[in-house]
Order: structure tokens, then C-alpha cells, then sequence
């Protein structure tokens, strides 16, 4: 005797062929409940992923295929403070800044999402001052390395690709937060205006009592944090 077969629907999810077009199928259904802004910030920071992705090769291939000395981040990042000797100090106060900033962004979308203007706001704005702190560090950094003598096509402290692949990291890392911070201004002022809560026409602004371009917004800066994540483990760790 032949023992019946058992329907796929029976005992938890299908497999095989099934299973893959469930699993396509339910996205589908995910990015067709979503917003068009939201999509599109997803895309966006998809690319942008590529594109950093490709840098942090680009550094790894230039440090393992060099065959000059590459420089001790202890050394080249470090602060002179009272005569003494403080190693990554301002890149620890920077990721400080930075992670910090992701909080308050986080926060500041939860609020928005409660619909409690004023501190979405106030959240937003204190959001954009960390940006610009860890953005000011960063020129600080780069005053301090072009005073000592790095450039992009040389480097008194070792190899000469440092340089070069340090500031166009750092500098396109910089250049999103200096944009993140002037979107971040654009969008507390239209919270802080009631733009949401009245659905006044304009840029960014959504349908009334909808603050989903606070959470596209974070979307943005939660992305930047997490790059310079890697930047600090790939060139100040590493």
C-alpha cells in the first residue's frame, strides 16, 4: 500500500519551488504597502552602500598590495593635551558624537510618530548640532593632518596612498552628515511650523498627521552612522 500524500499546506510553510515564490511573492506584497518616498530612500542608500563598499576595497587592496610602511593610526591620530601623549582620543569623542546622534534621531521619529510637534523638533535640531560637532572634529582632523604635512599624493608618516584614499573616504563620509544636517534643519522647521499636522503643500511635507519624512529622514542618518562605523574600524582599528 501507498501511504496518501500530505498537502504542502500541512505542517508549517511550503518548500522547494513554493517556498521561493511565497518568499518573493510576500515582498512584493511588503514594497506595495510601502511609500514612494520610502522605496526610494531604500534604493537610494542601497547604491550608496555599493559605492562605500567599493572604497573600503579600494583601501584594503592599496594597504596589502603597497610595499612602503603603511602609518600607525596611533600615531598619526593622535592629540598632544598638557604634554601628554592621547592616542584616538578625538576619533572616540567623534563616534561618541556620532552613535549618540543616531539616538536622538531615533527618538526624534518616535515622537513624530506620537505626533508631539515641539519635541520632535527640538530632537531634530539637537540631531543636526551633533552632525555639525562631528563634522567640525573632522575639519579639525584634517587641519591637523594637512598642517603636518599629508596630502592625497603624499605622506611623511608612510605609504603615499594613505592620504589619498583617507581624505576621499573621510571627505564623502563628510559630505553626506554636512547634507543629512542641512535636510535634518528643512525638516524641524516644517515640524516645528506644524506643516505635518496641517498638511501645508511644500517639499517633504506628507499627507496631513503623517510624519513619515521624519522616519525617511532617519532612514538617512542611521545609514551614515553605521558607514562611519566602518570607517573607524577600517582605518583608526585597523
Amino acid at each position: 500500500m501507498t501511504k496518501p500524500a500530505v498537502p504542502s499546506s500541512q505542517g508549517g510553510a511550503a518548500s522547494g519551488w513554493r517556498g521561493i515564490v511565497a518568499d518573493w511573492s510576500s515582498d512584493q506584497r511588503s514594497f506595495k504597502t510601502a511609500s514612494w518616498g520610502k522605496v526610494m530612500m531604500w534604493v537610494f542608500l542601497l547604491s550608496d552602500t555599493f559605492i562605500f563598499g567599493c572604497f573600503l576595497l579600494s583601501y584594503m587592496t592599496a594597504r596589502l598590495s603597497t610595499t612602503a610602511p603603511w602609518p600607525n593610526a596611533s600615531e598619526v591620530f593622535s592629540l598632544e593635551i598638557a604634554g601628554q601623549h592621547m592616542p584616538l582620543l578625538l576619533i572616540a569623542i567623534m563616534t561618541f558624537v556620532l552613535i549618540t546622534s543616531s539616538g536622538t534621531m531615533a527618538m526624534a521619529v518616535n515622537f513624530g510618530y506620537r505626533r508631539q510637534r515641539r519635541k520632535t523638533a527640538l530632537l531634530l535640531l539637537l540631531t543636526a548640532g551633533l552632525g555639525v560637532m562631528f563634522v567640525g572634529m573632522q575639519a579639525f582632523e584634517w587641519s591637523k593632518l594637512i598642517a603636518e604635512g599629508v596630502r592625497p599624493w603624499e605622506n611623511p608618516f608612510g605609504a603615499p596612498q594613505f592620504g589619498a584614499i583617507f581624505f576621499m573616504v573621510t571627505g564623502f563620509h563628510g559630505t553626506h552628515v554636512s547634507i543629512g544636517v542641512i535636510f535634518l534643519l528643512v525638516i524641524a522647521r516644517k515640524v516645528w511650523r506644524g506643516d505635518f499636522d496641517t498638511g501645508r503643500p511644500g517639499f517633504f511635507t506628507t499627507r496631513r498627521g503623517r510624519y513619515e519624512s521624519v522616519e525617511i529622514m532617519g532612514l538617512y542618518w542611521h545609514f551614515v552612522d553605521l558607514v562611519w562605523v566602518f570607517i573607524f574600524a577600517f582605518f583608526y582599528l585597523w
